[in-house]
């Protein structure tokens, strides 16, 4: 599924222009970035959570000359689905445990 996808299927639930749908997928995207950039934590019950992770630096290597390269340390999003979503997308796994 593609952002113009999402904002097809927005804008048909609600009987809103296009435009519209676009206003509000945009402004949610927004939404998740500025609160990752300013280091919160994003939850949406029945879906998952946001958070970032930090990564240390580190040596690497370039696979192409085999050269030591310097990796700086990083911040990098991480999504952690909940298990509502876990359980949709695997419907039988629940139940064998």
């Amino acid at each position: 599924m593609t952002k113009a996808d999402l904002v097809e299927q927005v804008a048909a639930l609600g009987d809103l222009t296009r435009r519209d749908g676009e206003v509000i997928v945009e402004t949610i995207f927004d939404s998740v970035i500025a609160a990752l950039q300013s280091g919160d934590k994003i939850e949406i019950r029945g879906f998952g959570s946001f958070r970032i992770r930090s990564r240390n630096a580190r040596t690497g290597r370039n696979p192409k000359t085999g050269a030591k390269v310097e990796v700086p340390a990083k911040r990098v999003p991480y999504f952690k689905p909940s298990k509502e979503l876990r359980e949709l997308i695997n419907p039988g796994e629940a139940e064998s445990r």
